[in-house]
């Protein structure tokens, strides 16, 4: 379709392509489906970097005109692209400013099996974490930190859920996610993968800066975060090699799940980074 083609931007929210898009609002429709939503441009972008994920784009005009390049990559793609009015974006976007740009993603989580067939170094698996913007902070760090996969455990929530999808800020499309599968088959499998799982929580027996200063963190290691409320429930620290407590060195009470995570995930990353060069001396 060429887009600013006269006759052809969609008008009414009763379209099929619209109410189509608009029921991946809920969980249930995008598992049934294998689809969700990916919205404004940084996301958009992300996700065609990644071949065969993008399979529809719905932009306003004006949005058209400010992405060319976005829209012609989703049309060199091979996905479908909808001219929409604003009225029409405004119904599917799921923020309260949209960037009027949206597309359908095909979602990408693999299996557990997939993720260790490719001998990963460190790994971020969060068990019961219910919001889903700590998720996406969570995966958008794991990214950063230079994890090799996250892992969503236990009833953990749906990393294709909107608010997830930003908070990953494009980080859900570069890196390995495994959904859904039980923490007591889970862990159990990534140790015999050959990783040390480290399970974080401000009860731990062990604190961070001793388990890196005892080479704890230079392998191969899953780290396990909990639910943001209540942590990890005692099964689950059982499961773990050892449970590590993140220092407060000021008087904070805690630090959220979020924040847990990159002090940790970045102090495995430079801990492998060292063992690593001083492995090649």
């Amino acid at each position: 379709m060429a887009i600013g083609a006269p006759g052809t931007e969609i008008t009414s929210l009763r379209s099929s392509r619209v109410q189509a898009a608009r029921r991946l609002a809920k969980r249930a429709f995008r598992a049934r489906e294998g689809r969700f939503l990916a919205e404004g441009p940084q996301a958009v972008r992300e996700a065609l970097a990644r071949p065969g994920t993008v399979l529809e784009v719905f932009t306003t005009r004006e949005a058209s005109s400010r992405h060319r390049d976005l829209v012609a990559a989703a049309t060199a793609a091979g996905a479908a692209v909808h001219l929409v009015s604003g009225q029409v974006m405004a119904a599917m976007a799921q923020t309260v400013t949209p960037q009027g740009l949206l597309a359908i993603c095909a979602t990408l989580d693999q299996p557990l099996s997939t993720v260790l067939a490719a001998r990963p170094q460190l790994v971020a698996a969060l068990a019961h974490a219910r919001d889903p913007g700590n998720a996406g902070t969570v995966i958008r760090t794991a990214d950063a930190a230079g994890a090799d996969a996250v892992l969503l455990t236990g009833d953990s929530v749906d990393p294709y859920n909107g608010k997830c999808v930003r908070a990953s800020a494009g980080s859900l499309f570069h890196l390995p996610v495994s959904v859904g599968g039980d923490v007591a088959i889970d862990l159990p499998e990534l140790r015999a993968a050959g990783l040390t799982i480290l399970a974080a929580d401000g009860h731990g027996e062990l604190n961070l800066d001793r388990a890196t200063d005892q080479g704890l963190l230079d392998g191969p290691t899953a780290w396990v975060f909990g639910n943001e409320a209540w942590g990890l429930p005692e099964a689950t620290r059982s499961l773990s090699d050892h449970v590590v407590a993140v220092p407060i060195y000021g008087r904070a009470e805690s630090l959220n799940l979020a924040t847990a995570a990159a002090v940790c995930l970045y102090a495995s990353a430079r801990a492998q980074r060292r063992a690593a060069v001083a492995h090649d001396r």
